[in-house]
């Protein structure tokens, strides 16, 4: 499990950092090289989950999206100096909630 947690705290950094960089490029005009280096970080975030212990690609990409939400706000407050209210970390918290159950709940055979 210690594993899989890594894997998506480097898949949210390569995502949010890339798309973040690719903001940073156009949005605020700070030039291709800027965007150019999102879409590197990007690509590494495509890879990163390949190396997930799971090999449902649907699963992954699914509990992912929990992660990304809740990155995607740590990201902007340390990034950003943004603010989240009650209910951002509500809804983070729920998020990583599902995360929890559809990558970790225990499975038997069929389900």
């Amino acid at each position: 499990m210690l594993r899989s947690l890594v894997l998506f705290a480097l898949a949210a950094l390569a995502e949010i950092g890339g798309a973040w960089l690719v903001w940073q490029g156009w949005r605020e005009q700070r030039g291709l090289w800027w965007i150019a280096a999102g879409v590197v970080a990007l690509g590494c975030y495509g890879f990163v989950a390949t190396f997930q212990p799971d090999a449902n690609f649907g699963r992954i990409l699914a509990a992912y999206g929990g992660v990304f939400v809740a990155g995607s706000l740590g990201w902007a407050m340390v990034v950003d100096g943004f603010r989240p209210d009650r209910w951002d970390v509500a809804g983070a918290a729920l998020c990583l909630l599902g995360v929890a159950v559809i990558m970790y709940a225990p499975r038997g055979g069929s389900a």
